[in-house]
């Protein structure tokens, strides 16, 4: 699609207010057209991801934050459908367990990286280490971090240290050959109440909402708060994140599938040279002598 994303791109250092980013933009394009642009993307992400694998000098991890229902899920079903599931992985991080709580809070997530090669989801994140627990900063305590044994001591230096470990954490990877793109969804209120509502009405989709789900929608305001620091702290030029308009689903996929493109056409992949044609030739004729 014909669309300058940049302008969705937080630049390094830049200051955010999510309310000067639009929730509703469709550049024009209505369904239809993004069914045909989203269909396009899946099979040049389909052979790109082929090429990625063989050429094995990269890995990639796409990350994305949303609020509840802002349609994590359903980017990854349409933008994603065409991949080898054996080039790409989700994985999608719930609340931390007791083993995961005796390590540090990027352990777990270094587990899930990908290899050489690989395509990794973080469908959530790391970065909930900076949502849900500086809007609810009792979880904190859970970690048992020394010198954090109460909600009054995680002042702006604590946070400000977690930005500081994120960057370093994600520069870390990128130095070594993984390529980060981070996707943040972004959903008006009145949006996600309407989503909600649909899930609350259609008994097949009642299974998605929770009470967490409402407490969440409470804390809107918090949320965008932190978000906005988020953005703010942690958009690098090497791990930049990308504030993609998500009322309308169907942009958001055509969106995400084009930067994802954009950035497989920057690595100039190739396909590994051959032991040698003389190699090849001697190889088929084995073969056709059979």
């Amino acid at each position: 699609m014909d669309y300058n994303y940049s302008k969705l791109r937080v630049k390094e250092g830049a200051k955010v207010r999510l309310k000067d980013y639009p929730t509703d933009e469709n550049c024009g394009v209505d369904k239809k057209s993004a069914k045909d642009e989203i269909k396009k993307n899946i099979k040049e992400l389909s052979d790109f991801q082929e090429l990625f694998y063989a050429d094995d000098r990269y890995s990639l991890l796409i990350i994305l934050q949303a609020p509840d229902a802002a349609g994590k899920d359903g980017v990854i079903r349409h933008v994603m459908s065409g991949i080898n599931p054996q080039g790409c992985r989700v994985h999608s991080f719930k609340t931390p367990n007791k083993a995961e709580l005796e390590h540090d809070y990027l352990w777990r997530h270094y587990l899930a990286l990908p290899e050489r090669g690989m395509i990794e989801i973080f469908n959530r994140s790391h970065y909930e280490n900076v949502l849900v627990t500086k809007v609810n900063p009792q979880y904190i305590l859970n970690e048992r971090i020394p010198g954090y044994d109460s909600v009054d001591k995680q002042n702006k230096d604590f946070w400000e240290n977690r930005y500081k470990s994120i960057n370093h954490f994600e520069k870390h990877l990128y130095e070594n050959g993984t390529r980060i793109l981070k996707f943040f969804l972004h959903v008006s209120k009145d949006e996600q109440k309407k989503r909600f509502l649909s899930r609350l009405e259609k008994p097949e989709k009642n299974w998605k909402f929770s009470s967490a789900d409402l407490e969440a929608h409470a804390q809107w305001d918090e949320y965008q708060k932190a978000y906005e620091e988020m953005l703010e702290k942690t958009s690098t030029d090497h791990a930049p994140w990308h504030i993609i308009p998500a009322d309308k689903k169907y942009f958001a996929r055509v969106a995400v599938g084009d930067i994802i493109l954009d950035l497989f056409k920057s690595l100039k992949l190739r396909f590994p040279t051959p032991e040698s044609p003389e190699m090849l030739a001697k190889a088929r004729a084995q073969l056709m002598n059979e």
